[in-house]
């Protein structure tokens, strides 16, 4: 599974502003659900059901959260950079500002969890993290992403 695959360039965002994670999570809702023909409400729903089930904060000022929902055909990505981190509790306490999120149909099944250790994996390469927070524009974050994952063997 290739990460252009998974993310358009319309579904990044470069500069959030969000005061907390609940908030964070609404604006990857939004994006969601303008980019994909979902529903704000139901994705953040889901989004936040699965926050209360333990934190998606990997580390490292990095988040993966996800969720499953109706009405999509194949796994879609949301990429957000905050401004200003916001705390996620993360597995290592540190705030969060970049946050990759993954949404799968009801029914995916490996191609879900594929997905997510893919992304996973991508963002615990410091320089790429690095790289990621000094990116201009959604199409420099977009071309760091796909250009990492293809020199890397799919998952």
């Amino acid at each position: 599974m290739h990460i252009g695959e998974l993310l358009d360039r319309a579904a990044i965002s470069t500069r959030v502003s969000a005061a907390n994670k609940k908030k964070a999570l609404a604006v990857i809702a939004e994006i969601a659900a303008r980019n994909f023909g979902l529903d704000a409400g139901e994705v953040l729903d889901a989004l936040s059901e699965r926050e209360a089930a333990g934190s998606t904060g990997v580390g490292h000022g990095v988040a993966v959260p996800h969720a499953r929902l109706d009405g999509l055909h194949r796994v879609r990505g949301v990429f957000v950079r905050l401004e200003q981190p916001v705390e996620f509790e993360a597995v290592d306490d540190h705030p969060v500002d970049l946050l990759f999120a993954l949404f799968a149909p009801k029914n995916a099944g490996a191609e879900h969890l594929r997905a997510l250790a893919r992304v996973s994996r991508l963002l615990r390469q410091g320089e790429l993290r690095e790289q990621l927070r000094n990116a201009r524009s959604a199409d420099a974050i977009h071309a760091l992403l796909v250009q990492d994952a293809s020199a890397r063997p799919a998952a």
